[in-house]
């Protein structure tokens, strides 16, 4: 069951680079990706990939499925509220 409006995962790495006391450009570099990539991810406006899912692993701590998986429920929980608003036509279902 997925959670109800779940948070962009950059909310969770905003509070990793604050709880160790790090600037946006500071945890950017030690990301290996530029700030302004690292401020966008951290402001909701873009999401992880699995490059960077990668590298958050490497950093910060979890598995890269982890922060995927955040990923993927913001993604689909917005998605799904757009739901009635796709024009699909239904097939005859699939085993």
């Amino acid at each position: 069951m997925g959670m109800h409006n779940p948070p962009h995962p950059g909310k969770l790495v905003a509070e990793c680079i604050k709880s160790l006391e790090l600037t946006v450009t500071e945890a950017a570099k030690g990301l290996g990706v530029t700030r302004k990539n690292l401020s966008e991810l951290v402001n909701g406006h873009i999401g992880i990939s699995a490059t960077m899912a990668i590298r958050l692993s490497i950093a910060f701590g979890s598995t890269p499925d982890c922060w995927l998986r955040m990923q993927v429920e913001y993604d689909l929980w917005h998605a799904k509220q757009k739901q009635n608003t796709l024009k699909v036509k239904s097939f005859k279902k699939c085993a």
